[in-house]
């Protein structure tokens, strides 16, 4: 008895130094287990600036300034994976749409850039209540002619918030005289930049000092500009599939009398409520209320 208890602390710590080991052993396994589970087949690089840029066709000037915040939302765009691989897959549904009523007006085709920038092309609502794919205010919003009551909000309508935005962006050039001051203006607010301007003595955007968000918001909508037309030169791969496109079994179907239950008349149309939602989305109550004399048109499903 007295051997055995003499022997008993040797064996304790060689059992503790074996059992150590086969704990370091089965952590360094898991551990390169584990890494090789994380491991993210990226490769980080800096976005190469060594071209010209362009916004509308009037070229940004390079300086220490504009090098440095057009590199960084370059950056920021190129490694926002989510956000950017949604851009792409979004702007394959609504820029035909887009692009044509652009052309239209006499609108750079880059401005429809500036509704990604805007809304990611979804009709979302900012913090400032700003709604829509162009983000109108409703002052601005029906001083352009859309329609913004308890029931309807044209904000909401691709073409038609689309015209609206074409109209502004119209006036906006006849004010400030360039492309690119047209998209600053519209960002801040035309009130303000011009105030920015005058203070400041100054006529170009790239030259002024102004607020973070309008400081970075050209530099943005270039940044996404070159990410959509050349996806795969920023490790972008979307495959034909994988793209959302525009639904071409809709119809337009003329409404003239007051529909007191759209969740009724979807049902009639052999869809749900919130699919005759999703296909206008400028429906935001549950009725839609037709005066005399007025007409909508909803998309609803060939029949």
């Amino acid at each position: 008895m007295e051997y055995r208890n003499k022997l008993f602390p040797v064996f304790g710590f060689a059992a503790g130094i074996i059992f150590s080991m086969l704990i370091f052993v089965s952590y360094s396994s898991n551990r390169e287990t584990l890494s090789a589970f994380f491991e993210l087949p990226q490769q980080i690089k800096s976005v190469n600036l060594d071209r010209k840029f362009d916004f509308a066709g009037e070229e940004v000037p390079i300086n220490e300034d504009t090098h440095e915040r057009l590199d960084r939302e370059l950056s920021v765009n190129a490694y926002w994976q989510s956000s950017t691989l949604l851009n792409l897959k979004m702007a394959n549904k609504y820029f035909p749409i887009v692009e044509k009523i652009l052309s239209e007006y006499g609108i750079p085709d880059d401005f429809k850039y500036l509704a990604i920038a805007e809304s990611g092309l979804r009709n979302v609502s900012s913090s400032a209540n700003a709604k829509g794919y162009w983000q109108f205010m409703k002052p601005a919003a029906l001083e352009m002619g859309l329609e913004v009551t308890d029931e309807v909000d044209e904000r909401m309508h691709i073409e038609k918030s689309t015209r609206a935005a074409c109209g502004y962006l119209r006036r906006l050039h006849d004010r400030f005289g360039t492309w690119t001051n047209v998209a600053a203006a519209y960002n801040v607010g035309p009130t303000a930049f011009a105030k920015t301007l005058s203070e400041q003595k100054e006529n170009s955007y790239y030259d002024l000092n102004i607020n973070d968000e309008t400081s970075r918001y050209v530099f943005r909508i270039i940044a996404i500009k070159e990410i959509v037309r050349n996806p795969q030169d920023f490790g972008y791969y979307l495959e034909e599939e994988h793209k959302y496109t525009a639904n071409t079994g809709l119809r337009p179907m003329a409404v003239t009398t007051t529909i007191p239950s759209l969740a009724d008349f979807a049902h009639q149309q052999g869809i749900t409520y919130r699919m005759l939602k999703y296909y206008n989305p400028w429906l935001i109550n549950s009725k839609l209320t037709v005066p005399p004399g007025k007409q909508y048109t909803l998309m609803v499903p060939a029949k």
